[in-house]
């Protein structure tokens, strides 16, 4: 049955999240992306994936790492998938900071990845993404970013590991895309219920990308102390495929509410959830071919001001370079605090 024939059987207000499944299961050979969509691979990156497995929760935690070439140790940026993802989503981010001399990790979290549509009937996918998205999920994968620092300290000091001295784990980066900035502003040290945090201490720099303010306690208290770099990417047309208490307008409220020092505000003119992504099918089309780019160019500039102490990267972080050159439309919003 085609992809058509089901929207029209299953009605309008079904439509939508039956196609946001099926993006997020179809291989991406089964389609021809433009150009400005397909992943780059820069010369001498090397794409390596594991399956180490936590043994105080008996749990698997699978990730990419996309390795730069140079011989020392680098910066690492871990990335955490949207709900329904996986380490093989956005490539053009893994490939685009390794080829910018970054160690990219791309982690996959069990239990909220593309396997809780498993062997799931067509209209049963939605529920399946909605009930993955519960807290079990989100605790589990706040314990499985600590994990992978974990393991990554433990590849770096031996000999026979792929890995063996390339991490400067002094220098780490934390990143991700909807239920992966839920993820990100986490470990950053968001508030939830009764006062809790759950923050990682070994993380420097945190960019959250369709964050969203959750269901705790008010922003301006669930992000008070988020005393390290964050940098927050959103757009006008942001919204949940899955919750609609979450609107574009709600997301901009986690950067509103963060204190001064170094944090910053992208927000792009008509930019939606899918924006962030390398999403395809019906959610593509009206993709800015410019934001892709945008975004690459930008999150570079923040890994170097703040993974590597670079003092011009930083500079131009805080200015309106990012209008002036051209990287962004005027009718995008770029603020700093």
């Amino acid at each position: 049955m085609s992809l058509i024939k089901t929207l029209r059987q299953v009605g309008p207000q079904t439509r939508p999240f039956i196609a946001t499944g099926l993006m997020v299961v179809v291989p991406l050979a089964c389609l021809a992306l433009p150009s400005y969509l397909r992943a780059q691979s820069p010369s001498g990156i090397k794409q390596i994936d594991f399956e180490p497995r936590d043994p105080k929760r008996d749990r698997k935690v699978p990730v990419r790492v996309y390795l730069p070439e140079e011989a020392t140790a680098q910066p690492v940026v871990l990335f955490s998938h949207g709900l329904g993802g996986s380490r093989e989503g956005n490539p053009y981010l893994g490939q685009h900071w390794a080829g910018a001399g970054f160690v990219s990790v791309f982690i996959q979290h069990a239990g909220s990845d593309r396997d809780v549509m498993k062997n799931v009937p067509l209209r049963e996918r939605f529920n399946a993404l909605k009930n993955a998205a519960s807290y079990k999920s989100a605790r589990d994968r706040l314990d499985d970013v600590s994990f992978v620092i974990d393991q990554l300290d433990q590849w770096n000091q031996s000999q026979d590991h792929p890995l063996f001295g390339k991490l400067d784990l002094d220098n780490i980066g934390m990143s991700g895309h909807s239920f992966g900035a839920v993820t990100t502003l986490g470990v950053a040290g968001q508030q939830s219920y009764f006062g809790r945090k759950f923050e990682e201490p070994r993380i420097d720099a945190f960019l959250a990308m369709s964050p969203q303010p959750g269901k705790g306690p008010p922003p301006e208290k669930a992000f008070a102390q988020l005393d390290r770099p964050l940098l927050c990417m959103t757009g006008t047309r942001d919204d949940s495929p899955i919750d609609p208490a979450f609107t574009p307008e709600s997301r901009q409220l986690v950067y509103k509410a963060l204190p001064d020092g170094d944090k910053y505000h992208l927000v792009f003119q008509d930019g939606h959830h899918y924006t962030f992504s390398d999403a395809r099918g019906l959610r593509r089309r009206d993709r800015n071919p410019k934001h892709h780019p945008a975004i690459q160019k930008i999150s570079v500039k923040f890994w170097q001001a703040y993974l590597r102490d670079d003092a011009d990267a930083k500079s131009w972080l805080q200015s309106d370079a990012a209008h002036t050159d051209g990287t962004l439309d005027p009718a995008d919003v770029w603020q700093w605090k």
